[in-house]
């Protein structure tokens, strides 16, 4: 009975080694004399509050100290090199009658990033380095309708 299922884990581990080679990118396989295309050069991504590096997340911190204001729902459009966009939801206390009291309210948003740059952290990776909100009806009080960030580095 042990051998069998020493059996039965050695083929199911061969099996998943031969999907995942199979499963492997054509980039894996190209021939070292053919140039690799400009297509290969990873997006930017957007680094978060805990300095991960996020690509299309659905949520985004922008109130990294104290949470009172976030990004939910992102549905993202487009992200490459120029820029990404997405539309999604910015959750804004409003901190009556003080912050831990308050109440969060929820705004219509399109979210755009731009400005890639290398990241100090990791040169040869870029990142967003600005954020724009725009708000499509209602906003939060003394808010703008279009509101830029510059984003961390």
């Amino acid at each position: 009975m042990r051998g069998q299922v020493i059996s039965t884990a050695v083929a199911l581990f061969f099996a998943a080694s031969l999907t995942a080679a199979a499963a492997a990118p054509p980039s894996a396989a190209r021939p070292a004399s053919e140039p690799a295309t400009r297509a290969a050069r990873p997006a930017p991504v957007l680094v978060d509050c805990f300095w991960h590096a996020r690509v299309r997340p659905a949520n985004f911190m922008l109130a990294c100290g104290d949470g009172n204001s976030r990004l939910a729902s992102l549905h993202w459009t487009a992200w490459g090199r120029d820029g990404a966009r997405a539309q999604g939801v910015n959750w804004v206390n409003d901190c009556k009658p003080y912050c831990a009291a308050g109440r969060f309210h929820a705004y219509p948003v399109v979210v755009r990033l731009d400005h890639a740059r290398p990241w100090k952290k990791h040169p040869r990776l870029r990142h967003y380095t600005r954020m724009t909100l725009v708000y499509n009806a209602e906003r939060p009080r003394s808010f703008p309708q279009t509101v830029v960030y510059p984003l961390w580095d």
